[in-house]
């Protein structure tokens, strides 16, 4: 018997289960749980796969929760699940296990670059990642992205300006967070070229790979040439399968000389697998988590129109139009109002959790960033207390 469709429609009580995203709104942001939309933490509030709760359970009626032998299981099946959803097949030693991507990030840096050396962000981007390089001791460059009729674009003729030889390496958000680009070919090729002609180390974070909307098609650093001998992929099942509490990512390196230097901080520092995260990881990437996920990026993409709508008939607003995640990044600086202002309306009045635009770098100043993995229910009444928190622009 085929499992049950999901049901992304239910409302999932998440309060009081030490939920970073509901548990942790009101200290960060002074918005209740019991009245405010937790629109922040990068995950969804939709149950994981089936067959994701089935091992877990497995695990939990075994009832020992010793070591795990090995995680080949998990790499022929990060190979299945890469061969499938995008053309390549990484060879299993190319696979390390991490303790999630932030984790993975932290890897990079300590084994790429010494203190001092400056690592190059494309900004606005993933806040974590300059929280990384800055607690190492390195120098985060932030080049900023460009726009384009709405889009970010590269702008690799200002970027080659900034380059003073100090850096080291740089790290690509691909698709991006928080704009939700999905880079073209081209556009990869481009930044290929930029580590070429500066000798850069490439980390290559994927992490949001398979949340494309439909008809979106992300293409994998790895099937760019002329990249390999310095290219570090990042990927992971978290974001896909909303299982980002099992804190289990991958670094996929095929280059020898790359492959040794990470193995060897690998080992440094005594890192291993997570017993639950492999188990979950595993099974997910499967037929069964093919169709939860077919079924999940629909779902997206509509809460995806109903909020770039909704939002975007608020005058002086404008949704940057969603490609990949489920993170939408909007403008507010039509609106004229200070920074402030626009906060205290989206957290005061309409009671919204939101990521702050400035974490992530140059050109966030005037955007936040909503989290639309949620019942439609709820991206529904978080459009209404928008539209009604700045009703008097309408």
């Amino acid at each position: 018997m085929p499992p049950a469709a999901p049901d992304f429609d239910e409302i999932i009580d998440r309060r009081g289960t030490n939920c970073s995203k509901w548990d942790s709104m009101e200290p960060v942001y002074g918005v209740s749980p019991d009245e405010g939309i937790a629109m922040w933490v990068a995950d969804m509030d939709f149950r994981p796969p089936a067959c994701v709760q089935r091992a877990v359970e497995g695990m939990a009626a075994h009832g020992i929760y010793g070591y795990a032998a090995s995680d080949d299981a998990q790499r022929e099946a990060i190979g299945w699940w890469m061969d499938r959803r995008h053309g390549w097949r990484p060879d299993a030693g190319d696979i390390f296990t991490t303790h999630g991507l932030v984790n993975a990030t932290g890897l990079c840096v300590d084994a790429w670059t010494e203190p001092g050396d400056g690592v190059v962000l494309f900004t606005p981007v993933y806040h974590a990642f300059a929280r990384v390089i800055r607690a190492a001791g390195r120098e985060v460059v932030e080049c900023p992205l460009a726009m384009d009729h709405g889009r970010y674009v590269p702008d690799f003729d200002a970027w080659d300006a900034m380059m003073t030889g100090r850096e080291k390496m740089m790290i690509l958000c691909s698709p991006q967070n928080p704009g939700g680009r999905v880079w073209s070919r081209a556009e990869l090729e481009g930044w290929a070229a930029f580590a070429r002609r500066h000798d850069l180390i490439l980390v290559s974070d994927e992490i949001h790979c398979d949340l494309t909307m439909p008809g979106v098609t992300h293409t994998a650093m790895t099937r760019i040439e002329g990249v390999a001998d310095r290219l570090v992929m990042l990927t992971a099942t978290t974001k896909t399968f909303n299982i980002a509490g099992a804190h289990i990512g991958n670094v996929i390196i095929s280059d020898p000389a790359l492959k040794a230097r990470f193995s060897a901080r690998m080992r440094a520092l005594g890192l291993s697998p997570n017993s639950f995260g492999l188990a979950m990881a595993t099974v997910a990437m499967s037929p069964e988590g093919v169709d939860w996920l077919e079924a999940l990026r629909g779902y997206l993409d509509g809460n995806r129109r109903l909020f770039e709508e909704g939002v975007g008939k608020i005058p002086g607003v404008s949704p940057m139009t969603l490609e990949s995640t489920y993170l939408e990044w909007v403008d507010f600086l039509g609106t004229g109002m200070s920074r402030e202002e626009v906060l205290r309306r989206i957290e005061g009045d309409a009671k919204i959790a939101v990521n702050h635009g400035t974490s992530f770098g140059r050109g966030g100043e005037s955007f936040q960033r909503f989290n639309i993995a949620t019942p439609r229910a709820r991206v529904k009444e978080a459009v209404s207390r928008l539209q009604a928190a700045f009703s008097d622009l309408q």
